[in-house]
């Protein structure tokens, strides 16, 4: 029975070591707080979020993690444009606009990629040298491990045994396993179909500079593309991202993840070299499936979703890493604020919630309206296509940490802002169908 188990006192259980556990437990600690973050010993999948956007690198200042020192240890390069390459030749160039680093935003016009395992060592360590204690356990039965009292959760007990008691809980669990969101039946919106992303390391000689997608965009198909992006000064990240139902039509005709891979690298001749090291057997191709979502309630009584056991967000978007280090952030500021009183005011709960849910729906709607499904694309050219959504996108963000809005006011705006946005995409989106409908009918009558 959950309380015939050893029990653990303290302040804050975080559930998830992963980025955003792992920030939200230094942010709390630093304050004064006893935390205890419960992480597997075995990782669900290699850390993946590589190129990040341009406002990731002042949240890592939060951290104690300056943009100089991730460059000089190595674990970051810089990233100062996205590069579109399609299998015409033709190139696009996205760079965020010059007026972003005047005022009144005075904006870094550089922004980093980071090689994910030593960043994650790195904070990791950071976690250890602070004193938060570190269980490698996990929770595995919603019904039985999560002990509640209505909406609000009294503890947590762990496989092997372990209960741990505390006032506040952060759920960073991860996007296959959101165990808060499971416990309470929370409900939840999705984007898109379910995605495959395939990917692995190779070795280069010289340094690429910026995020390169390489895309071949057929005019019915729905998106697939391929990403490089230089993680260190001699390792580049290459990966492939497609529909579930397209890789598993593939691997129903016998086809293995690697013969995948292979196969849609092999159609940019920029990737023969690397392919040359698989061939070599020297390079192991990793594999997830994943479907955009977002949860519609990120907050109860003494609880909070933070990272993608709140949300995930396309990784075109570049917006994973931003995404759990501001929510990290802003979980642990409402625990500090809210501490005394022991849970979490409704209007507290409601803003929480509406910020991540607006910019997961303002992310997701936008990739796939506008790029990854043909309407827009065909009509616009897939250059411009990518245009209309990063500048919005970048904006936003910018917006977004200017606002600082965990205020109710703030939050006000930055809802009524991406909803503006949003209504704008999906205009757009159904003008191009319209259009298109209407096209249709003209060559019909011609024949």
């Amino acid at each position: 029975m959950p309380n015939q188990a050893p029990s653990t006192s303290c302040d804050v259980t975080v559930i998830g070591a992963g980025l955003s556990g792992k920030a939200a437990a230094l942010h709390l600690s630093r304050a004064g707080l006893k935390v205890v973050c419960i992480e597997p010993q075995q990782a669900v999948r290699p850390p993946v979020g590589e190129s990040l956007d341009w406002s990731a690198p002042a949240l890592f200042e939060q951290l104690g993690l300056s943009q100089e020192n991730l460059l000089a240890s190595n674990i970051a390069t810089w990233k100062k444009h996205v590069t579109l390459k399609m299998r015409d030749g033709c190139d696009v160039h996205y760079v965020p606009s010059t007026w972003l680093g005047g005022r009144p935003f005075h904006v870094n016009l550089f922004t980093l990629h980071v090689e994910r395992t030593q960043l994650d060592g790195e904070i990791l360590k950071m976690v250890v040298d602070q004193g938060i204690t570190l269980v490698r356990d996990r929770v595995i039965d919603i019904d039985i491990d999560i002990e509640s009292d209505g909406k609000k959760i009294r503890s947590v007990r762990t496989e092997g045994g372990q209960r741990f008691i505390s006032p506040w809980f952060i759920d960073t669990s991860g996007m296959g396993t959101p165990l808060v969101a499971r416990k309470f039946n929370l409900p939840a919106v999705q984007y898109g179909p379910t995605k495959v992303a395939m990917w692995t390391y190779f070795k280069v000689s010289q340094q690429v500079e910026g995020t390169t997608l390489y895309m071949d965009a057929l005019p019915t198909e729905y998106l697939e593309w391929i990403w490089e992006i230089p993680v260190s000064t001699a390792t580049v990240s290459v990966g492939y991202i497609a529909p579930g139902a397209a890789v598993k039509a593939k691997r129903d005709q016998g086809l293995s993840i690697d013969d995948i891979f292979q196969q849609h690298l092999m159609q940019f001749p920029h990737f023969e070299p690397r392919l040359q090291q698989m061939a070599n057997g020297s390079v192991h191709v990793n594999v997830t499936s994943f479907r955009c979502r977002v949860h519609l309630q990120c907050a109860g009584p003494n609880w909070l979703l933070a990272g993608e056991a709140a949300a995930l967000v396309d990784p075109m978007t570049s917006n994973g890493v931003t995404a759990a280090l501001r929510q990290a952030s802003e979980a642990a500021a409402l625990i500090l604020k809210y501490r005394k009183r022991g849970e979490l005011p409704g209007h507290a709960r409601k803003s929480y919630s509406s910020r991540i849910v607006q910019m997961a729906k303002f992310f997701n709607e936008g990739i796939e309206k506008i790029v990854y499904e043909p309407q827009v694309r065909n009509r616009i050219g897939l250059g411009i296509a990518g245009e209309a959504y990063t500048s919005p996108a970048w904006s936003m963000n910018v917006v977004y940490a200017r606002l600082s809005p965990p205020g109710l006011f703030a939050t006000l705006i930055l809802g009524a802002m991406l909803g503006f946005f949003r209504v704008s995409a999906a205009i757009c989106y159904w003008y191009c169908g319209l259009n298109k409908s209407s096209v249709a009918k003209q060559e019909c009558r011609i024949e």
